[in-house]
């Protein structure tokens, strides 16, 4: 007997929470229901998938591998009901959105009602993740679209929405405040640059940014959000690198600070949305694009 798509839901729910309790609270299921369906699959495959302990329930190696293919499973069978549902206009159901937390709070509000209108049965899930853990969970069938930089997911489809540059931001008694115009990138020679910790694409890029500049990432600090390097900012403890959205979304209402943008190729990035090849979402997910493009371009012109 194999085991059936519920206990693979059950399986997969409960490595995603390491206790059996808040997996079958997750699946409002009871406890003993979902422990007994475990164990039933275990003994129909011959294998321990978790390891059971005061600590919850650990995956064990051949579990982490039962795990991995239960959610590609589960992920066909879902393309499977998209299928079924192809033939009907627009997206419908529960779709999983993962974005970047330098992207989602300033985009995500400017869309709710345009996308409750344009897709009134699509239940949006959205989850911020860093880049990495965007493109793990895309792979894994954990997310089915991404908005997120397109050259950290190869492998997969998409469709650019909008391109931004890096700014800067630093107190108004810093020497780069007294001129607002762009800011040539040997300006920030020698100076300390403020960015997000590692697994970031903006990391990455303001690291790239830093060298081609002469300026340095301060190991004084890494910001865990781009609200705290803009504080750290005002404190004088760096530069702060943020992106456009940003700044004109959120960081300008703070005046302790003047903002200059980076006048250098490299301190752009292009924002796209992303996900798997084949998917049969595919062209709700093209009309969907549009409804964050036209967002983010208003945002973009402060408007």
């Amino acid at each position: 007997m194999r085991p059936t798509l519920r206990q693979l839901q059950y399986i997969v729910a409960t490595a995603e929470t390491g206790r059996f309790s808040d997996a079958a609270e997750k699946l409002n299921v009871s406890q003993p229901s979902l422990s007994a369906q475990i164990a039933d699959a275990e003994a129909h495959l011959g294998a321990t998938i978790f390891e059971r302990g005061r600590h919850g329930a650990r995956v064990t190696p051949i579990g982490a591998e039962i795990v991995r293919r239960a959610r590609y499973l589960l992920r066909q069978m879902e393309d499977i009901q998209s299928i079924a549902q192809s033939g009907r206009l627009g997206l419908y159901g529960r779709v999983r959105l993962g974005v970047l937390p330098t992207i989602g709070p300033y985009l995500l509000p400017r869309c709710t009602a345009t996308l409750h209108q344009n897709f009134p049965d699509l239940r949006l899930s959205i989850r911020e993740e860093s880049t990495v853990e965007l493109q793990d969970k895309l792979a894994d069938g954990q997310m089915d679209v991404l908005i997120s930089t397109p050259e950290d997911h190869p492998a997969s489809q998409s469709v650019h929405l909008f391109r931004e540059s890096l700014w800067i931001a630093v107190p108004a008694d810093d020497a780069l405040a007294d001129d607002r115009s762009p800011l040539a990138l040997s300006a920030l020679t020698g100076r300390p640059l403020l960015t997000l910790g590692m697994g970031h694409r903006l990391t990455s890029l303001v690291s790239e940014l830093a060298h081609k500049a002469g300026a340095f990432i301060s190991t004084d600090y890494e910001g865990t959000s781009l609200d705290a390097i803009r504080h750290m900012a005002a404190l004088g403890a760096g530069v702060a690198i943020l992106p456009q959205l940003y700044v004109t979304c959120e960081a300008k209402r703070d005046d302790a600070l003047v903002y200059r943008r980076i006048d250098a190729p490299i301190a752009e990035r292009d924002i796209a949305l992303i996900w798997r090849h084949g998917s049969p979402l595919q062209d709700g997910l093209t009309q969907l694009a549009e409804t964050f493009r036209t967002a983010a371009r208003s945002a973009l012109a402060g408007a």
